[in-house]
């Protein structure tokens, strides 16, 4: 309490002060005076100072004239007056304080009547700062007071935006207008000028207390990345009492977990935190089989590992506490029915390879020495390194599992090898990719040489055949050979290098500058059976000395079998690519062959007759020496002579009851002609296995003197169902679950109802759901999970199938 005098000599320069000027006390202003008083505390700190101001009776000055005695309060900013201020207007402390603060940062808070100035500030504001958009229904409230009072202290750092219009708050989308509202603007992310600035609301009431808890959680970073254990992870939501959602991600998916998780973290914001968790740097068991984890803030409450199938379930999670109990009690449900199911199952599963992923459903594969593409990493993969094995498969299909299997021992057997790198495309989550790499079946084994075609494998899924393919593939097809020296090294087995651990045959064409087109055809037949054989090529100018030493003339090819202690040579007579490749496909075939399922397709595939003697084991040394005459002989070009274990391949006893009713007294002598009217000879058990004997027999066989045991069926074996296109159905059925990463795939993609001929009109999104689009392009959790486990939620959507 001060004289004019005293309170004008005073005053500093910057210094605020609220000054109301008394001629006397009177009754009147007494309610004023109480409300003054009560605000002078909260004013000092914000360094404005209080005074009450004595007029004299003789002083007439314009503070203490008559005319403004009890009508006005004065701010001032050192001497200079920044606003007068009618008592009415400072009726409680909110009021002083809302209105004295709204005076003093009219630089940090800007008012705004119109949408235009609305959208003017927005638009100066776009990448360069956020803005905190305030709607009040009246100035002077306790919510205008909170405002002001956070304006204080974040003025510099995010623009503040005033305003009692209801129809601006209406325009941001919200109708009720009773109370007040705050919209977080998040304007500096914005690059597109002609993109609206994305808004958060704070959804609790407008306290100082709530909008710095809100304004915290907008400053703090949308994902955080954690590397340790969750357990020990505090990040600012957990200290002000919101949850953490945990999505976990791996090196190989990073960039399409890294957007998933922006996408929840924008749906969760100022509800929880979101943090992507990398378990490529953690060990613990637990995350193998959950993409997704949950931690409260209570103390002493364990983090929640949970398998969900989209963000939508993340979503609810956090905003239904309940939910986490439900989540988990149905993956326990499932788990039982699956367990009490393939009990039941088991033993009439019509299916070995289903019954054998089904039974194993629960084994963790070791895949870290398998690379996971995906549309982010697939190309820049088959570039970086000279050559890519790619297993593109289905994570619900149980071939693929399968082949999994065979193809992680694979990898363990091939670790290390320089320049190869084998990796792996689940065509559930990356359905653009095996579509642009024209994958139309499951699984598809390709492998990619930096800068030149693809090689697709055709051959058996078992690990050994596996390895030899990739093994082989690598090595020039034919290889060049520069010396005699490096071509005796080839024959026998010692070249290349790198293959001389692998025991296979040899082949080696031999040709002079005379042969050019038996040489071209020998290099396209190359072309086509590159990682099934290893095929080198031989054509210097000392080539007639090579090819005498083996008594061929060139063309001519020599086969070198069991690293080089036989060396067969043939002249080539055939100039045609797939007579070559036929040619040297029935050379690599042994001569009197045991049959198993792993070669059956390569005999068959000659289209002749066999000739099989069915055993209960091993076959008499004198019955083997026999028959290998008989399939060396002048007879080996019309027939397939071979032999069959029932004991180490059973299925041989499927094959007798076809041919007769009765399996016959073993060992037995069979001729069948699959391919020419399926009639199945036996040859007469009174008679000894000799060459003389089964000779004889063939000739009466050919000259139409013997009766045969059965005729099997015309019947071509067909699927029972046709094909499905699978890649398709998961486009057009599922269109929600893949919408994220269609961008790789084609310019545009017809949905559902546009299938099905519908004419509907598409509402125009507002700009909220434009604004999330663009931020946040990932939505599913494709990425997070290994989908190799065999419990998989995916295979329920194609039940239809």
């Amino acid at each position: 309490e001060l004289s004019p005098k005293e309170y004008f000599s005073s005053l500093q320069a910057g210094r605020a002060s609220l000054a109301y000027f008394s001629p006397k006390v009177s009754p009147g202003a007494q309610p004023f005076l109480e409300q003054i008083e009560n605000s002078a505390e909260a004013l000092q700190d914000y360094g404005i100072s209080v005074v009450k101001v004595h007029c004299p009776k003789e002083d007439a000055s314009r503070y203490c004239g008559k005319e403004n005695a009890l009508r006005k309060a004065y701010l001032f900013r050192g001497n200079v007056l920044i606003r007068e201020f009618p008592t009415d207007a400072l009726f409680d402390v909110n009021s002083i304080v809302a209105n004295i603060l709204f005076a003093l940062l009219f630089n940090e808070v800007k008012y705004v009547e119109t949408l235009a100035d609305l959208q003017n500030i927005e638009s100066t504001l776009k990448g360069k700062s956020n803005m905190v958009f305030t709607y009040v229904p009246a100035t002077g409230t306790a919510e205008h007071r909170a405002v002001m009072e956070a304006a204080f202290v974040y003025g510099t750092v995010h623009q503040f935006v005033l305003t009692t219009e209801a129809m601006l708050l209406k325009d941001s989308g919200n109708d009720d207008v009773s109370s007040a509202k705050m919209l977080f603007c998040h304007c500096q992310l914005v690059t597109d000028l002609s993109e609206p600035c994305r808004r958060t609301p704070m959804e609790q009431t407008l306290t100082l207390l709530n909008i710095h808890r809100h304004l915290k959680l907008m400053g703090a970073p949308l994902v955080t990345e954690v590397a340790e254990d969750p357990e020990k992870v505090s990040t600012v939501h957990l200290q002000l009492g919101l949850p953490l959602v945990f999505i976990l991600s791996q090196k190989e998916t990073y960039e399409a977990d890294r957007r998933t998780a922006e996408f929840v973290a924008w749906r969760l914001l100022g509800k929880a935190g979101v943090a992507l968790l990398s378990r490529d740097l953690l060990d613990l068991n637990i995350l193998l089989r959950s993409n997704v984890a949950l931690k409260t803030p209570e103390e002493g409450v364990p983090i929640k590992y949970l398998v969900l199938e989209d963000t939508d379930e993340v979503i609810t999670l956090v905003e239904d506490t309940n939910k986490i109990e439900q989540i988990q009690e149905e993956e326990e449900e499932e788990e039982e029915e699956e367990d009490i199911k393939e009990s039941s199952n088991q033993d009439i599963q019509d299916d070995q390879v289903v019954e054998a992923v089904s039974r194993d459903k629960k084994r963790e594969l070791p895949l870290e020495k398998i690379q996971v593409l995906t549309e982010e990493n697939f190309s820049s993969a088959l570039l970086e390194t000279t050559r890519t094995v790619v297993l593109f498969y289905a994570s619900w299909e149980a071939v693929s599992l399968a082949v999994l299997q065979s193809y992680t021992e694979v990898a363990d057997h091939l670790k290390g090898t320089e320049g190869l790198l084998l990796s792996a495309v689940n065509c559930w989550d990356w359905p653009g990719v095996c579509r642009m790499e024209n994958v139309t079946q499951f699984p598809t084994i390709k492998i990619y040489e930096k800068g030149e075609r693809s090689v697709v494998y055709n051959g058996m899924w078992g690990t050994e055949q596996l390895t030899s393919f990739i093994m082989l593939s690598q090595v020039s097809c034919p290889l060049k050979l520069a010396t005699i020296d490096e071509a005796e090294r080839y024959l026998r087995g010692e070249f290349p290098s790198e293959l001389s651990s692998y025991h296979h045959t040899s082949i080696l064409g031999v040709f002079s500058t005379a042969t050019s087109e038996a040489r071209e055809a020998f290099e396209e037949a190359g072309n086509i059976l590159s990682g099934h054989v290893t095929m080198g090529m031989y054509l210097e100018d000392d080539a007639l000395a090579l090819s005498h030493k083996y008594a061929v003339s060139p063309p001519a090819i020599l086969l070198a079998r069991s690293g080089g202690q036989s060396v067969e040579g043939i002249a080539l007579a055939k100039e045609k690519t797939q007579e070559m490749v036929q040619m040297i496909r029935y050379e690599l075939l042994d001569a009197f062959v045991k049959i198993t399922v792993q070669n059956l397709p390569h005999y068959l595939q000659l289209r002749k007759p066999f000739l099989i003697l069915f055993s209960d084991g091993g076959i008499d040394q004198m019955e083997s020496e026999e028959m290998l005459k008989l399939a060396k002989g002048r007879a080996q070009q019309a027939f397939v002579a071979c032999w069959l274990s029932l004991k180490k391949t059973p299925v041989g006893r499927g094959i007798l009851k076809a041919y007769f009713a009765t399996i016959p007294t073993l060992p037995v002598l069979i001729w069948v002609n699959l391919h020419a009217g399926g009639q199945v000879f036996k040859f007469p058990p009174e008679q000894s296995i000799t060459e003389m004997n089964i000779l004889s027999w063939l000739e009466k066989l050919k000259a139409g003197l013997e009766i045969p045991s059965s005729t099997l069926s015309e019947e071509d074996w067909k699927p029972p169902l046709p094909a499905y296109d699978f890649l398709q159905m998961m486009d057009t059925a599922e269109p929600s679950l893949h919408n994220s990463h269609q961008h790789g795939d084609t310019p545009s993609q017809s949905s559902p109802e546009s299938l099905r001929g519908d004419s509907t009109i598409q509402e125009e999104p507002s700009q909220e759901t434009k604004a999330e689009k663009v931020g946040s392009p990932g939505r599913d959790l494709r990425g997070t999970a290994p989908r190799l486990a065999a419990r998989e939620k995916q295979g329920k959507r194609h039940s239809e199938l």
